[in-house]
């Protein structure tokens, strides 16, 4: 197990350390979550770059990257749908997207092709992580013992980003989703 395969399977382990921070719905696990996701989002751009750099991408890090990626992000947005932060169907159309690539990733796998992620892949994913960074800091500022009146002030706004990001991040996940298995039946993936 290479250093790039480790860091791709933490962020397995940050997931679940943030449901754990954000269901506390407490101001100290919102801070920890903000700290903790961008860890895992850090790790996500390292694995891949430092596989590159030393040589050591392998077929186990071309699967589990984007599976460690979907487990992070579903995981998250599983619980801020759950706190209403997000609409449901964001979160239901999301995972069924992430589910169905996975599974048919997971399906070449098992008759010997590997499929890594795809560049439309990669923007939604970046995508994503944009969107749950700004609305875990705005948890964050919400609940924090040192707001003030600029939060009111901005709040609104704040709360229009959010929602403007998930729209995005929800299209570019159909748009991704398309996408594959448009290039993956012309490869000949799919039987």
């Amino acid at each position: 197990m290479n250093l790039p395969n480790v860091l791709t399977l933490s962020r397995i382990f940050f997931a679940g350390v943030l449901v754990f921070l954000l269901e506390g719905r407490s101001s100290t696990g919102n801070i920890l979550a903000v700290i903790v996701f961008a860890i895992a989002s850090f790790t996500d751009f390292y694995d891949g770059h430092l596989a590159k750099k030393r040589g050591l991408v392998s077929d186990f890090g071309k699967i589990m990257d984007p599976v460690a990626d979907k487990i992070l992000l579903l995981s998250v947005f599983g619980v801020l749908a759950h706190i209403a932060r997000i609409e449901w169907w964001m979160f239901i159309v999301i995972a069924i997207r992430e589910i169905l690539v996975t599974l048919s990733r997971l399906w070449a796998m098992r008759h010997g092709q590997v499929i890594a992620a795809e560049r439309a892949g990669k923007i939604k994913t970046v995508v994503q992580i944009i969107a749950v960074s700004s609305i875990l800091l705005y948890l964050a500022a919400q609940q924090s013992d040192y707001y003030s009146s600029w939060f009111y002030n901005f709040q609104s706004i704040w709360l229009g980003v959010n929602h403007a990001l998930m729209l995005v991040a929800v299209i570019l996940t159909i748009y991704s989703g398309i996408e594959y298995f448009r290039n993956k039946s012309k490869i000949g993936v799919v039987k």
